[in-house]
């Protein structure tokens, strides 16, 4: 089969012949359809990422139509069209993830190929509502920001929600679930243009981190927030509890901008704040989130759609940020 093959970090990938996967029992081989990018593949390329083995299959993202399967108890998936958990392993807690957590795309060789091995647990059927590039746009981001708002954040109808970065693909996906589920939405972006995007998308108001004043600006439009969903940390993250609400949670999934400066502790103790870290979600998250895009059939946004073979133009696309929603490639 044909794959896009990291082989070392700050190379580009390499197009070529690869083994197809072989089955053990309990899993299923996927022809790939679509796959998508996150800021994941990204960091591995470039060799900042924890656990990196070359070469290696890249990709967490995919939906296809169920191939092969490893034994006759899941035959029943053959032929049918799916979208992939790419987390497994979570384990009993459903607070965090055990230490036999793995992400699809590393160490296992992922989906940037034209057929991808995952154990049967984690397919899910493809919902109607969506494209196949729709359809691969959801699995980590969509999950990532399922978990930071409801699992974490404990989002309700009616609640004032930050969401910082919205041109990213988790915090689209963000915008989306939030604006699903009846919360009045704000967004931060250094682009006019992805604020305008995210209105569109039901967001009530932005502004422009890159402007002084923008905490000011947000404290005047909103009067505060139930909860903030942040991804970057950074200089700028030292403001967000004067934007909290009493009782507010702020969830945090990434560190795009840095380390977490110094904050300022009595505001958070007598406001009775939370700051939460999350990553991805449990399998009863990801069944949850399903069960969201398909009660309000919400479809994911896709910024642009490449050619499996041309995978490096976009992950250059990735490193510059450009993007607003989900980058996707077509095998």
């Amino acid at each position: 089969m044909k794959a896009m093959v990291l082989e070392a970090a700050n190379k580009p990938l390499t197009f070529k012949e690869v083994d197809k996967p072989t089955l053990n029992p309990g899993e299923a081989l996927v022809k790939i359809k679509t796959a998508a990018l996150n800021r994941r593949d990204y960091w591995i390329t470039i060799g900042k990422y924890a656990g990196i083995k070359y070469p290696t299959i890249l990709g967490s993202d995919g939906a296809g139509i169920v191939a092969e399967v490893g034994s006759e108890a899941d035959k029943h998936w053959i032929g049918q069209e799916v979208i992939i958990n790419p987390g497994y392993g979570w384990g009993d807690n459903p607070n965090y993830q055990s230490d036999d957590f793995k992400i699809l795309g590393l160490p296992d060789d992922g989906t940037f190929a034209e057929y991808v091995k995952i154990v049967t647990t984690n397919l899910h059927p493809k919902p109607s509502h969506l494209t196949w590039e729709q359809a691969a746009a959801v699995p980590l981001a969509g999950l990532t920001a399922y978990r930071a708002l409801f699992t974490k954040g404990k989002v309700t109808k009616g609640d004032k929600v930050l969401i910082t970065g919205v041109g990213s693909g988790t915090g689209t996906f963000a915008l989306q679930w939030a604006v699903a589920a009846g919360c009045q939405v704000f967004v931060t972006s250094g682009s006019g243009e992805k604020i305008d995007r995210a209105k569109h998308l039901g967001a009530a108001a932005g502004v422009n981190y890159k402007a002084q004043d923008w905490a000011e600006q947000l404290l005047h439009l909103a009067g505060g927030f139930d909860v903030i969903i942040d991804s970057a940390l950074g200089d700028g993250f030292a403001k967000l509890p004067d934007l909290c609400n009493a009782g507010a949670r702020i969830v945090v999934f990434g560190g795009t901008a840095g380390n977490i400066p110094p904050l300022n502790g009595r505001k958070i103790f007598w406001r009775q704040l939370q700051i939460m870290g999350t990553m991805m979600g449990t399998p009863a998250d990801f069944e949850a989130m399903l069960a969201l895009l398909n009660e309000h059939k919400v479809v994911p946004v896709v910024d642009e759609i490449f050619s499996l073979a041309d995978a490096n133009k976009a992950i250059s696309k990735m490193e510059n940020s450009t993007q607003f929603g989900k980058i996707v490639l077509r095998a």
